[in-house]
């Protein structure tokens, strides 16, 4: 890190809530948010939020053809960029990551031309990835550079590395930045069944066992939503954290979906985020480990490959919301800020955890099918 960046404002949608205080309230329980649809797990919003949505869909005749992973991008975005306090004529620029897209309106469309030989006339351009960017920087009236990119699982996170190269590069003052993901189709579900890491709709009470080392079978399920973060360049008094170490690295692919049995990228991306830092300064790790024998193991056995004597506390979301692909590192990177505001940490119930005296420094990380991982490191 050149300079620290701030976070000056968070906004996410998600089954956790909209607000941070229903958000942090959530989190201090023990449920989860995963219901059957089909005979399958997920983790859905709730009606009231997709009344919203809808509501948001209804308000301009653009927006009726608008998939809802661009929705719930606007949506978010737009909480951001108020609590932060931006003005449309800020130089900010806008990177958005999405792991699938607009999934659900694809299948639509690709039903239709099934049936007709024909493919509607907006097919294309409301499909496309650099749709999401391109309609919340239209939404935000913005003027700034607008991205968007699939990394897979670490979009999000790869979209905060990107505003803060940016910042740095002193090509842009602020930039806005995030992932959004709408993957509850069945389509999609199907996709992660054939590659037999999705949880079995069994009745158990929490269904998604991500971090617990000890489970016999893979058991990811997905989620929805979308996490927006604000970006401004050195330590800004209104930040909610600062962003003092930053680490990304690949790794050869043995398979399309594999990570290596000790996730040799996840060493490489903390090492690099660590920078100067020793081990014993983090005091929180929110992990990826989407829930799966083998990712959640290789993660763990990075994590000791790094840390050694001096692990940390080790935590995440996934088996209360699921994963999110896209957006589920800015969703772990809003925990981690909650987690420092309130100096408190958030303990997975089913599994005894190390729990830290105090909450200054947070590792988050991402990482997604092509071996692509990113570390973040959070401060007060």
């Amino acid at each position: 890190m050149q300079k620290p960046i701030s976070i000056t404002s968070i906004s996410s949608i998600s089954p956790l809530g909209k607000t941070p205080e229903d958000i942090w309230n959530n989190y201090k329980n023990d449920q989860h948010f995963f219901t059957n649809k089909d005979g399958n797990w997920v983790a859905k919003m709730s009606s009231e939020l997709k009344n919203e949505i809808d509501h948001l869909r209804q308000s301009n005749t653009k927006y009726k053809r608008l998939d809802e992973s661009v929705l719930y991008a606007i949506y978010s975005s737009r909480q951001a960029v108020k609590n932060a306090n931006w003005d449309t004529s800020d130089n900010f620029g806008i990177n958005i990551g999405s792991s699938r897209g607009a999934t659900a309106l694809f299948e639509q469309y690709h039903k239709k031309f099934l049936e007709n030989n024909k493919a509607e006339t907006l097919t294309s351009p409301t499909t496309t990835l650099g749709n999401i960017s391109s309609w919340v920087a239209h939404d935000l009236q913005t003027k700034g550079p607008e991205i968007s990119h699939s990394i897979t699982c670490s979009s999000a996170l790869h979209a905060m590395l990107n505003g803060i190269a940016w910042i740095n590069s002193g090509m842009c003052d602020k930039f806005l930045v995030g992932g959004s993901e709408a993957p509850l189709t069945t389509f999609t579900i199907a996709q992660m069944q054939a590659l037999k890491i999705y949880a079995q709709a069994t009745k158990t009470k929490y269904p998604n066992q991500s971090l617990n080392l000890n489970k016999t079978e893979n058991s990811m399920i997905l989620g929805e939503g979308a996490a927006m973060a604000c970006l401004e360049s050195g330590e800004q008094p209104n930040a909610l954290a600062k962003i003092i170490g930053i680490g990304y690295a690949t790794e050869i692919l043995e398979h399309n979906a594999s990570l290596s049995t000790n996730a040799i990228c996840f060493q490489r991306s903390m090492t690099m985020a660590l920078g100067k830092l020793k081990p014993k300064d983090i005091d929180i790790i929110v992990t990826h480990t989407p829930g799966t024998i083998k990712g959640d193991q290789a993660e763990i056995n990075a994590v000791k490959s790094v840390f050694k004597t001096n692990m940390p506390a080790l935590t995440n979301n996934k088996w209360k919301i699921g994963h999110s692909l896209g957006a589920s590192g800015m969703s772990n990177i809003e925990m981690a800020i909650l987690m420092i505001q309130h100096q408190e940490f958030i303990a997975i119930p089913y599994l005894e955890a190390k729990v830290p005296k105090q909450i200054n420094k947070v590792m988050v990380n991402a990482v997604g099918f092509g071996g692509n991982a990113v570390s973040i490191i959070l401060s007060k």
